[in-house]
């Protein structure tokens, strides 16, 4: 399977462009600010889903895939924190906060499948 045909790795680059789309015309002041982090941790969940998935060791494979759920989890927080700062409508917020908690969900289940099975 090619990295493009992941399922977490699609949504993490549809992220990343929603999220670019969003920062893109904002205020200088908030997109130095919130602007740059949104888009530095969107960016990661992709970026790290890709050299995860480009190791050799499914340990390493596996360590990436727990950083891009790391960078999720912190992207929920800008969103978050651009929503309380006027810079986000409430549709906006609770679609990007429900793509970001599915691909968190996503991620998860993937990492349930990297590496050997546990004998029970």
């Amino acid at each position: 399977m090619k990295l493009e045909e992941l399922k977490i790795y699609q949504v993490a680059m549809e992220i990343g462009e929603e999220i670019w789309k969003i920062v893109k015309p904002l205020d200088y002041f908030t997109k130095e600010t919130i602007g740059k982090q949104i888009v530095k941790s969107s960016d990661s969940i992709a970026a790290n889903i890709s050299e995860g998935y480009g190791r050799f060791h499914y340990r390493e494979s596996r360590m990436f895939y727990f950083y891009a759920r790391g960078s999720a989890f912190e992207t929920k927080t800008w969103i978050k924190k651009l929503y309380n700062r006027g810079r986000l409508n409430e549709e906006e917020y609770k679609r990007l906060y429900n793509l970001i908690e599915f691909e968190c969900a996503s991620i998860n289940n993937f990492i349930k499948t990297v590496g050997p099975k546990e004998a029970h």
